[in-house]
């Protein structure tokens, strides 16, 4: 091999490692089965929410994950292989390729490392299902706003009956 082939490899290693530095979660899928089209309207979609998508050889990803939390991704590559990270919300990935998943009705999760545990392909899916942090906030804060509206009613009530 050429030093200026094992040069691009390691460039595209030191890539990897770099996406995965400081990531919340990684999930590897096999994206076979879609068209061109498709494939560009999945990754605007996952830009969108902010997770990075990237096709790459199953050598190059587990010569960058060797010695890492995500080393346990090592045993589901290979065939085609595509990773995508998120480093600010753990569940992006799996939620956005789920719903992608379920449009196309075409690839599937092989599995993923979300906050330093594996998950297989099942564990993937149930992690796709938790709604985002804001969406689990807005609930939160819905579920305490609605008590404290009804106390204020009653109070406001018990001062306007008092006021009669």
């Amino acid at each position: 091999m050429s030093v200026e082939a094992k040069q691009a490899k390691q460039a595209i290693i030191d890539e990897i490692k770099e996406k995965l530095d400081g990531a919340q979660s990684a999930v590897v899928i096999d994206y076979m089965g879609i068209t061109v089209e498709e494939a560009d309207a999945m990754r605007k979609k996952l830009r969108e929410a902010n997770v990075d998508y990237t096709v790459y050889k199953n050598t190059l990803i587990k010569r960058a994950i060797d010695g890492t939390e995500f080393e346990g991704l090592s045993e589901v590559l290979a065939g085609p292989t595509a990773l995508a990270v998120s480093k600010d919300d753990a569940t992006a990935p799996a939620r956005e390729l789920a719903a992608i998943i379920k449009d196309f009705d075409k690839m599937e999760f092989k599995a993923g490392v979300v906050e330093g545990t594996f998950y297989d392909n099942e564990g993937i899916k149930t992690i796709a299902s938790i709604p985002s942090r804001d969406v689990l906030i807005a609930k939160f804060m819905g579920s305490i706003q609605s008590p404290v509206s009804k106390m204020v009613r009653t109070i406001q009530a018990i001062a306007d009956a008092k006021a009669e």
